[in-house]
């Protein structure tokens, strides 16, 4: 009979504690759902999680490093997040760019990226897929003619 008592117990236990663990998740994802309503409006926006294959790092290129000329599956986004970093699409002018300032190079599109001769260059690069790596980059091609992209200068 006490065996039969102690089961009853351990049973009311376990649904108690049960109760509890679904009230705490139930508030809590309520607070979350309210939140996120909060911040947008005509709509909620959906969230997808990235690709298994998406990367997401930061490179710090010293002055004057560069990579080799390379392409992506998917594409890349870059921004430099300090200093000055160069970018060129294959049979382009190289492009400079500065901190916020984001560059998408589409897929399969053949280019480089690197810091500016003279300036360090942290730079975040978001890209999935595979790299497909070419030939190094010359110094004659790397010390070619640069141009600021006319979307983001100061003019």
């Amino acid at each position: 009979m006490a065996s039969t008592q102690k089961h009853i117990i351990e049973f009311l236990a376990s649904i108690s504690a049960a109760a509890i663990l679904g009230a705490v998740v139930l508030i809590t994802q309520t607070d979350v759902i309210s939140a996120q309503s909060s911040n947008f409006q005509g709509g909620a926006p959906q969230v997808s999680e990235a690709p298994d294959d998406a990367r997401y790092i930061r490179i710090l290129f010293p002055a004057g490093v560069r990579s080799s000329w390379h392409s992506h599956t998917w594409g890349q986004l870059l921004m430099i997040e300090e200093g000055v970093g160069l970018h060129q699409i294959r049979g382009r002018a190289i492009e400079e760019f500065h901190p916020g300032e984001p560059f998408w190079t589409p897929a399969g599109v053949e280019h480089w990226h690197g810091a500016h001769p003279d300036m360090d260059a942290m730079q975040l690069t978001i890209y999935e897929g595979t790299v497909n790596w070419l030939e190094p980059t010359t110094d004659e091609q790397y010390m070619g003619v640069r141009t600021r992209p006319m979307s983001r200068s100061s003019n």
